[in-house]
């Protein structure tokens, strides 16, 4: 952790301190956070990712089924950028359609990693109706804790029915985080760290509930299963988008699959407010 995230962290405590808010859920909120990176237009940075165009695809790769979203160069990512055991270099792809249809799921070709060294050329999709998306170079990068949104880590700590004061309590903690600077920043597209949607938590969706292990009587947290899924990335579609209102795209993947290399096997989710 930063030496930034760690003032910010403490000065949380302080807050939450002040509000009289319990220690043990304060230390919990701290323990779930995960470090996140936040991408965005402007600045004059290296060039970390690359939004809309036609991708750079390997040769003989089959055209992915959905729209290209982002191309992001890990090796410009921060040291620590996210929880996640992602490669050091190399380019991680993006797609997404904006069907909203069945929420989201598994989709096969929804991200592509391409090793550093790997000969590639400019790829023009096909996709009906829709243009590429508007190109733009994201050079602007913030790295800091992500918390999760209050009604997750209310269902998390709490189990499947979290009473209405433990409700009150995770919107507490995030009041008391976001006080002290814990917001996110105006970003267009986020890698790792906790989802912020308009609807519900694409983490929560991708957790298969024949796995999920029923919370505990005392109340302590949910915790085997909990960190089976994770965000891989989410896209605020903005203006290019027209069709959905403030419309976000998930990514989110299993760490396992990260370390092995398995992209195919992320859930990619889309939604609106």
């Amino acid at each position: 952790m930063t030496d930034a995230s760690m003032d910010r962290v403490n000065r949380f405590r302080a807050e939450a301190a002040s509000q009289s808010l319990p220690s043990e859920e304060v230390e919990e909120w701290i323990r779930v956070a995960r470090p996140a990176t936040y991408l965005a237009e402007g600045g004059d940075g290296p060039l970390v990712a690359r939004i809309g165009g036609d991708p750079m695809l390997p040769h003989g790769v089959p055209r992915p089924s959905e729209h290209f979203v982002a191309s992001v160069d890990l090796a410009a990512l921060p040291p620590d950028a996210t929880s996640l055991p992602l490669p050091a270099d190399g380019h991680l792809l993006l797609f997404s359609g904006t069907d909203m249809q069945g929420i989201g799921g598994q989709v096969s070709d929804a991200v592509l990693y391409v090793p550093a060294g790997t000969p590639t050329t400019r790829s023009p999709l096909e996709h009906s109706w829709r243009e590429p998306y508007r190109p733009r170079e994201l050079r602007t990068v913030w790295h800091q804790p992500s918390a999760q949104m209050p009604e997750s880590f209310a269902l998390d700590r709490w189990g499947g029915f979290p009473e209405d004061e433990q409700f009150e309590l995770a919107d507490e903690l995030s009041d008391a985080w976001a006080h002290v600077g814990g917001h996110r920043p105006a970003w267009t597209l986020q890698i790792g760290g906790h989802p912020v949607s308009p609807q519900n938590d694409p983490v929560h969706y991708a957790r298969d509930p024949e796995d999920a292990a029923p919370s505990a009587q005392d109340g302590t947290a949910y915790k085997e299963g909990a960190d089976d899924w994770a965000l891989l990335a989410s896209w605020r579609c903005g203006e290019d988008v027209t069709e959905l209102d403030s419309g976000v795209a998930h990514w989110v993947i299993r760490p396992q699959d990260v370390a092995a290399r398995r992209f195919d096997r992320v859930h990619r989710y889309v939604e609106m407010a």
